[in-house]
């Protein structure tokens, strides 16, 4: 390992910083259209979830029972989460050697046909096998998409952001989430409100997965007007014609790393789907909770967390990276453990703080994890490291966060002791993880050649 070297004067290129850590316009269309990007990206991944959740099970898996039929439909959610890594490796790789630009409008593009593929796929009850077939087919494509698309995001804020307010620009890009979550659930409640049960089941879910690919027309407009990030541009000319490492190099050079931060990220990945998706099937199928009602409460927690992660940004810059996500991990243990104790109670009012603060902890940590991720790796490898570290923690802890729930609940005959017990191991894991992970707050970022 060795001590990272003092980078070069950046004149010229754009770089976000000024004289004492203002932005230069060019890192605000950035840092904008990072967060739009991811926005569009969170909205399709909100609205499969939901409709996972409540749409699916009827549409694609109509033969099985009620529990198997959600089950397979949470797995149709999970096969997105596999496809991640593999994306997350290929545009990583593609973003560490032609730029992080180019690589995030090919990201998006097929983001937008898969969203919008799934909107017109025929039901179970027209093509039979074939349509879950091409459903989890579509669902891979989505994840293949996401797995480069939310790194590379990151990384075109945080390359472009000033040193001392890396952070702060992390948070925007954290609220993308909250935001089309919000999107996604008013979409969803409104079509729900608007058509009968037939006609929502039949072709009004349809609706913003097919608009969804109009979103992306004008996302790929914006980025297209967003420079390439400073810290990319000045470390491929200073390696000159040196060939720039390959996709796995990271994992030869940095494995400890890369398997610490999916560590880390095990408990905030897991339980943000838990909230959103298990507890959202639990609450309108296991006790009849209407679904206006439990769309509400997701609504209210999600706009509450976008103020939590503006909040976790500030963080992130005052106090670090790690301790940040240790304050979040504390935070969402308070929530997250009587969660589905609180939520058998069926009081409205405590719900609805449980599950706002559940939210809210995942999210202000969310506003650290991309500058914690990318100070970990040098800039010719950051892409391709990062992007492993998350989604592998999505792969490992989200995807069957949601199933391995289900399957908790009918093995232990409705008990959701076994659910809090699940929880309680995640988020050890994730403490366990952060311990060992250095705090690099105060590094540049454009010098972490380690």
């Amino acid at each position: 390992m060795t001590a990272p070297t003092t980078p070069p004067a950046r004149s010229g290129h754009g770089r976000g910083e000024l004289a004492s850590g203002g932005a230069t316009p060019m890192a605000r269309k950035a840092v904008f259209s990072a967060t739009l990007s991811t926005a569009l990206e969170w909205f399709d991944f909100a609205v499969y979830g939901t409709l996972a959740a409540t749409v699916f099970p009827a549409v694609f898996f109509p033969d099985l029972t009620p529990t198997v039929a959600l089950l397979a439909s949470f797995g149709t959610f999970g096969a997105g989460f596999l496809a991640r890594p593999l994306g997350g490796v290929v545009f990583g790789n593609l973003g560490d050697r032609i730029g992080r630009r180019r690589v995030l409008t090919y990201t998006l593009i097929v983001m937008g046909t898969a969203s919008a593929l799934i909107g017109v796929l025929p039901g179970y009850a027209t093509i039979g096998l074939i349509a879950p077939f091409l459903l989890v087919l579509m669902r891979f494509a989505q994840g293949f998409a996401a797995g480069g698309e939310m790194t590379g995001a990151q990384l075109m804020a945080l390359e472009h952001a000033p040193h001392d307010r890396r952070g702060f620009y992390s948070s925007f890009i954290a609220i993308g989430s909250p935001i089309s979550q919000v999107m996604a659930t008013l979409t969803l409640t409104g079509l729900a409100a608007t058509l009968d049960d037939h006609a929502f089941t039949t072709w009004g879910w349809r609706i913003p997965l097919v608009a969804s690919f109009l979103l992306v027309i004008v996302a790929v407009y914006i980025r297209r007007r967003v420079e390439e990030t400073p810290d990319f541009t000045i470390d491929r000319e200073q390696s000159g014609k040196t060939e720039r490492p390959r996709a796995l190099a990271v994992f030869r050079t940095h494995p400890r790393i890369v398997i610490t931060l999916i560590l880390s990220w095990a408990a905030a990945g897991a339980l943000f789907y838990i909230t959103t998706v298990f507890s959202l099937s639990y609450m309108t199928r296991t006790l009849g909770f209407a679904k206006d009602l439990t769309f509400g409460l997701m609504v209210a927690a999600n706009l509450t967390s976008i103020c939590a992660a503006l909040v976790g940004g500030r963080f992130a810059d005052r106090i670090g990276r790690r301790n940040t996500l240790s304050l979040g991990l504390l935070a969402l243990a308070a929530f997250s453990l009587p969660l589905f104790a609180i939520i058998d109670t069926r009081n409205i009012a405590l719900i609805a703080v449980c599950i706002a603060g559940c939210l809210s902890s995942v999210q202000f940590m969310a506003a650290a994890q991309p500058t914690l991720f990318a100070e970990s790796f040098p800039i010719s490898m950051r892409y391709t490291g990062s992007a492993a570290g998350y989604t592998g923690a999505n792969l490992l802890f989200s995807a069957p966060a949601p199933f391995i729930a289900s399957w908790l609940l009918t093995t232990f005959d409705g008990n959701t002791w076994a659910i809090t017990g699940y929880t309680l191991v995640l988020i050890a894991i994730s403490f366990g993880a952060l311990a060992f992970l250095p705090n690099r707050t105060s590094d540049d970022l454009e010098g972490a050649h380690r």
